[in-house]
């Protein structure tokens, strides 16, 4: 799959479990996690036509691996983020500007500044599941795990069949709310409406491991 993908390395301020369900909550999460990473950005899904590519914000010359500063990040994204807000200045209503704009800070891990411009860009277009789902997953990175579902059940009304709304949905079920059924039954209904899905074995081994909880 084309996509940056799929679990939450922050699973911070989150409900625990107690005694030996948390051991296996903790050995499902680190399974999922090592196997892919981050939650799927809807935008960025190969059914995705609607978002355009995020603009790079590359590391300044001289820093090798090393990560930038606060105030280094911020010079970055200022420049990364000019162009876009001419754009947008220029014509408030640019739709593709101002998901690029959200996509950036996403991309950074800027959340609270992502949710700002995708609540924007829905004010223009309320029925982009990719968006839906972005802001979605952005919510889940802040911690609100309850507000992420909202925004996955919408996305969901316009694209019953969006993958990644389903396996995000998936992940803030097991994760956010401690339902693994619930978790199973998003993922059950990912395979069911894309059967062609490219990551199908994985999800397989996650729902498998999922109702093994359910039964425990």
């Amino acid at each position: 799959m084309s996509s940056r993908a799929a679990l939450p390395e922050r699973r911070r301020p989150q409900a625990t479990w107690t005694g030996t369900q948390a051991y296996v909550l903790a050995a499902f999460c680190l399974v999922l996690g090592v196997a892919l990473g981050y939650l799927f950005r809807g935008s960025a899904s190969p059914e995705a036509t609607d978002a355009s590519p995020t603009p790079a914000v590359g590391t300044p010359q001289g820093m090798g691996n090393a990560q930038p500063s606060p105030a280094q990040l911020k010079a970055m994204f200022d420049r990364a983020s000019a162009p876009l807000l001419d754009a947008i200045k220029a014509n408030p209503n640019d739709f593709d500007s101002i998901v690029k704009l959200g996509n950036l800070y996403y991309d950074g891990r800027q959340y609270p500044d992502a949710i700002k411009y995708y609540e924007r860009a829905l004010q223009i277009r309320a029925d982009n599941a990719d968006v839906r789902t972005d802001l979605g997953t952005a919510y889940w990175y802040t911690g609100d795990a309850d507000r992420a579902i909202a925004e996955f059940k919408r996305s969901l009304k316009v694209r019953p069949d969006h993958p990644g709304t389903l396996f995000n949905m998936g992940v803030v079920k097991w994760q956010g709310k401690m339902d693994p059924a619930g978790a199973v039954a998003a993922w059950e209904e990912l395979l069911r409406r894309n059967p062609n899905y490219p990551q199908r074995q994985q999800v397989e081994e996650f729902i498998e491991k999922a109702k093994q909880h359910v039964k425990g």
